[in-house]
């Protein structure tokens, strides 16, 4: 499996006009959850997150605000026409 390491920021707003800002920005929103812990609303750079995603069986390890979270994409959801990615949902993983 493969290890990728992405640099996250924690999101303050919420609702599709501030997901579609994140967009813009060539972010993803995403959340992170598990392990009985609160979800944890981030966004992650676009272009890397897609060329990770394209690993099968890849893990991901976040840095989320100088706390190392290690997680797994648990469901991608993507444009249907052009295939960009609109919002990822990330399990975190304990060793």
């Amino acid at each position: 499996m493969a290890e990728i390491k992405l640099a996250a920021t924690v999101r303050t707003d919420f609702g599709k006009g501030a997901a579609r800002r994140i967009r813009r920005a060539d972010q993803v929103p995403a959340v992170v959850y598990g392990h009985g812990a609160e979800p944890v609303h981030v966004s992650l750079p676009g272009h890397d997150l897609m060329m990770a995603l394209k690993n099968p069986g890849v893990v991901l390890s976040l840095d989320i605000e100088g706390r190392n979270e290690v997680v797994v994409p648990k469901q991608v959801q993507r444009d249907p026409l052009k295939g960009f990615l609109e919002h990822v949902d990330l399990l975190v993983v304990k060793a």
